[in-house]
């Protein structure tokens, strides 16, 4: 048969379009079945953030007056109640959290109003959150539909350089502390003060800040390095007897500043077990202002390849940062990253971990450490002791 000239010059364009029509379709497809697969697995399957600092808002932009608050919709904020149904959400540390470098401040005060905010919020709102201070409550609040809250605690200055006062946010229910925040403290170094800390640069941690570290494992209170010098990640590994915990930070491969976990403490977290749940934010992700929601999935797998996909979690962030991934706007989005993973290969078992079981077996082998040590005293070293 004779093909007419024109007719042989467009079928080929026309071939064309009808496989990017069948490429687009398959695309569609799969991204809607990895979708699919992930919300299924997350609605029988734990799904734990360890950083979210909507109590900041709660606590100190309201002053602690929300009685009022419609808490199901909040414009502008990254977290209410219909994005964290939407998002699958069924365990958060909350932050307990105070600028370290506000002049006069009191942070223990500004600690325990914090503190208060959160359990108020858990009160007002009874069937959706539950408060919890240990993996078997959290077992029972997801088996009774409840959003598991915990509280971690972000930054050691606010504890005052005292043991009695770590021991005292313990009874609060705090169940992790990061070390430091942007500011040294005297006894740890921090990755993003511009001056030196009060001793010698370099070293991490003081004697006083190993006394600091073995209390927290007596307690069964989670150390959190998130924040913290590399020194000083490296000095916890060196004296901790329990897991460690990174509670919002992402990879130094992908982003190099200091506030990020480098390769080399990564392959050091066999020693000790632990986990470092992957940040959000665009300037931790791509040191800058724009990022994705796969730049996010870029560092769990980076994570993931260097220390284990048994190693790596979520924290977000949220209401603590100014910017947003693309794709990763607020806590309705965590089913959409899980669904990347799922695009990427990632088993049940490797999203199951993520999601939360990872988390959950970090935080039971700090109670076991804290069982084993069960008979020891309370420390009662000061730090002038040093």
């Amino acid at each position: 048969m004779r093909v007419l000239p024109w007719l042989s010059a467009v079928l080929p364009f026309v071939a064309a379009f009808d496989q990017v029509v069948v490429n687009k379709h398959h695309n569609g497809k799969e991204n809607d079945d990895a979708l699919e697969r992930a919300t299924h697995l997350l609605k029988k399957h734990p799904l734990i953030d360890t950083h979210n600092d909507f109590p900041m808002l709660l606590a100190f932009e309201l002053k602690g007056k929300f009685n009022e608050l419609n808490l199901k919709h909040i414009e502008g904020s990254h977290t209410d109640l219909t994005k964290i149904k939407k998002g699958h959400l069924t365990g958060q540390f909350w932050s307990v959290y105070t600028d370290c470098d506000t002049p006069g401040s009191n942070q223990v005060l500004d600690a325990i109003e914090s503190i208060n905010a959160i359990k108020r919020m858990i009160q007002l709102y009874p069937k959706t959150f539950e408060f919890v201070e240990s993996t078997k409550q959290f077992k029972k609040a997801f088996k009774h539909g409840r959003v598991a809250s915990m509280m971690g605690m972000e930054g050691g200055q606010m504890i005052g350089n005292s043991l009695p006062a770590l021991r005292t946010f313990y009874d609060l229910g705090v169940r992790y502390m990061t070390l430091t925040h942007n500011c040294h403290t005297p006894w740890a170094e921090s990755c993003c003060d511009p001056a030196n800390p009060p001793f010698e640069k370099g070293l991490g941690l003081t004697a006083f800040g190993n006394k600091v570290i073995g209390e927290m494992n007596r307690l069964g209170m989670m150390v959190d390095i998130s924040h913290v010098s590399h020194a000083t990640m490296n000095a916890v590994l060196n004296v901790t007897k329990a897991p460690v915990l990174f509670s919002h930070s992402s990879s130094h491969a992908l982003c190099a500043i200091e506030r990020n976990v480098p390769d080399s403490v990564l392959k050091r977290l066999d020693e000790v077990d632990g986990v470092v749940m992957v940040n959000f934010y665009n300037r931790f992700v791509r040191c800058g202002e724009d990022a994705t929601l796969s730049d996010v999935a870029d560092h769990i797998e980076h994570i993931a390849s260097v220390a284990g996909r048994d190693k790596v979690g979520l924290g977000a962030d949220y209401n603590g940062i100014e910017i947003t991934p693309t794709g990763l706007e607020d806590v309705s989005k965590y089913p959409d990253l899980i669904a990347e993973m799922i695009r990427r290969g990632w088993s049940d078992d490797d999203i199951i971990g993520l999601a939360g079981k990872n988390l959950l077996r970090v935080w039971r082998g700090v109670e076991r450490v804290r069982d084993k040590l069960h008979g020891e005293l309370p420390a009662e070293d000061r730090i002038d002791d040093f």
